[in-house]
């Protein structure tokens, strides 16, 4: 079993940067691949990015593609999401998760631990 911790959300204008933090605790976090999803008030839990854990494929959501990169240190059992040029549509809760798996997964239901998300908020 891992526990998930997520830091790094915030208020930020449009056209900014974050860099979100997934520490995870427990198993070893090598044996999971890992995957950052958001989700807003009304809405359904979205995929944004995945890696997987060990080569460091990764796959990502078209609305993010050349904006968010995912990446994960091993080392310091850490997953990150680094978010550039922000809009006001991807304000939401970011929450990482992970799989017992080697592949990067994109679908929310195939993840079995959760962090408890960290809120994002792009103004115009």
């Amino acid at each position: 079993q891992v526990q998930l911790v997520e830091s790094g959300g915030g208020l930020v204008q449009a056209g900014g940067s974050l860099r979100l933090s997934c520490t995870a605790s427990g198993r070893t976090f090598s044996s999971y691949a890992m995957g950052w999803f958001r989700q807003s008030p009304g809405k359904e839990r979205q995929f944004v990015a995945a890696i997987s854990r060990s080569d460091l494929r990764t796959t990502y959501a078209d609305s993010v593609k050349g904006r968010f990169t995912i990446s994960r240190d091993n080392a310091k059992n850490t997953l990150y999401l680094q978010m550039s040029s922000l809009r006001p549509e991807d304000t939401a809760v970011y929450y990482c998760a992970a799989k017992t798996t080697a592949y990067p997964l994109s679908t929310y239901t195939q993840y079995d631990y959760w962090g408890q998300g960290t809120q994002v908020t792009v103004s115009s």
